[in-house]
């Protein structure tokens, strides 16, 4: 009797390992065939061209923005999802203006000579002709709190801290470095700083200069500016030798009015569980000085393929795909507030789970996942399994820790988290800059990125945590 038992259980293992085996190849199969059609019928490469050189920076709230909602809505439409609506979003704006000006003044070593410069988001404009002051320089924000006040009033504080060249994943590095842009133009004017320059979030050795917000809250701006790499180094070395050298700064941004913006959402709703959601999304605000291709015009398009990849394929979810446009990511997320508080009042809906691509075009190399603690580790074991999947597409990494901006307000309620990884090393050459272009992007790797996250859209929807 024992004998027949102990064959019973092994024919029942060879069963369970031979289904188990049928499922991965169908799973294989399938996600082949999506890699397939996104490399050959995608349609994101121009839509992303559309956006870059007919439409081009759109910060929230501006009339580049409305255009940029408008297109991607309909594009969405005439592609097929079952519906397409704008969530309005009030937002902050702010003027570039036309005038932003650094220049050494009557150096002992290069005369009066201009740096490469450019305004940081919210940055506080200047009179005609200018602001001007003995420059303080100092490597971080703890530097700077240590120091006398009466040091920094009237000064202009130089904050030189470079992103560490050291880390191989350069957003540990743009994390290790980004706080003196974003906070150190309100620390230097709470202690009486006229202005404050900033060295550019960037590794690429050159002297283009990077934007990027810069947080006031309720402190009056001062003008705040980015310098090019090579500005930087050059004012830094001609400090070390005129320790009294003077900056004259002129910019005429400013504030503008509260305005609404949109969230653009589209639905392609599930055949089982339609109040399940599985969103996959991109911000669509970008800054004005490029074309806001790599951020984040590449992952609007991206989110946007996914729905059209499962309409030309006819792949219908058990659950429903959301595609979300996020407004306003680069000042405030006020768009990914607004869609988190629709998504907690709305509780008949589930946020089941959430992909984001906020980290450039180009070619892939997994994702990073976050969830609360309850859900983490299941849903990581499982993820997992599906990284053999999407290996063989680029998709080898497959780790805890993080997600994207977005999408990371959904945590707190429940939602298992995706942030799309393509390969980091370029992305910030292009970050916030001039030179965030569409030539920049290439075809192929963007449609991998594509069909990745629609391949994992699929693989949550039938496997689920």
């Amino acid at each position: 009797m024992q004998f027949l038992k102990t064959l019973l259980l092994l024919a029942c293992a060879v069963a369970a390992s031979q289904t188990s085996a049928h499922a991965q190849r169908e799973d294989v199969e399938q996600v082949g065939a999506m890699f397939d059609d996104a490399l050959t019928r995608s349609h994101c490469y121009e839509w992303l061209r559309y956006l870059c050189k007919n439409i081009g920076g759109r910060p929230g709230g501006s009339p580049a923005y409305t255009a940029a909602a408008a297109y991607t809505a309909q594009m969405l439409d005439t592609v097929g999802a079952d519906t397409v609506w704008l969530q309005p979003v009030r937002v902050p704006t702010w003027q570039r203006g036309t005038v932003a000006r650094v220049r050494i003044v009557n150096s002992q070593q290069v005369g009066t000579q201009a740096l490469s410069a450019i305004a940081l988001g919210f940055s506080g404009g200047t009179p005609k002709t200018g602001i001007s002051g003995e420059v303080i320089e100092v490597k971080s924000l703890a530097e700077l709190d240590k120091m006398n006040p009466e040091r920094i009033k009237g000064k202009i504080v130089f904050f030189n801290r470079p992103m560490d060249a050291t880390k191989a994943n350069t957003f540990h590095a743009y994390g290790g470095a980004v706080d003196q842009r974003t906070s150190g133009p309100r620390r230097a004017a709470e202690l009486g700083a006229v202005g404050a320059l900033v060295r550019s979030m960037t590794l690429r050795h050159d002297d283009v200069p990077h934007s990027g917000v810069t947080m006031f809250n309720d402190q009056k701006p001062i003008p705040a500016m980015a310098l090019g790499i090579e500005s930087a180094e050059l004012l830094s070395a001609l400090l070390a030798q005129e320790p009294n050298l003077r900056i004259n700064i002129t910019a005429d941004c400013a504030a503008g009015k509260e305005q609404t913006a949109h969230n653009v959402i589209a639905d392609l709703r599930g055949s089982e569980l339609p109040n399940e959601i599985i969103v996959v999304g991109g911000h669509l605000d970008a800054w004005d000085v490029g074309e806001g291709a790599h951020d984040d015009g590449a992952g609007c398009v991206q989110a946007m393929e996914v729905l059209h990849l499962f309409r030309r394929m006819g792949i219908r979810l058990r659950r429903t795909l959301r595609v979300v446009l996020f407004a306003n990511e680069e000042n405030g997320m006020y768009g990914a507030t607004e869609y988190a508080r629709y998504a907690r009042e709305h509780k008949k809906e589930r946020q089941y789970a959430a992909i984001e691509s906020d980290a450039g075009g180009a070619a892939p190399r997994g994702f990073v996942m976050d969830a609360l603690p309850d859900k983490q580790n299941n849903a990581h074991q499982k993820a997992q399994k599906w990284r053999e999947i999407l290996a063989p597409y680029g998709f080898t990494d497959l780790h805890t820790g993080g997600s994207a901006a977005d999408i990371s307000k959904l945590r707190d309620l429940g939602t298992v988290l995706f942030g799309y990884r393509p390969d980091s090393q370029r992305y910030f050459d292009y970050h916030h800059a001039a030179s965030d272009v569409f030539e920049t992007i290439n075809k192929r790797e963007l449609e991998l990125g594509a069909a990745g996250m629609a391949a994992l859209a699929w693989l949550i929807d039938k496997h689920g945590f």
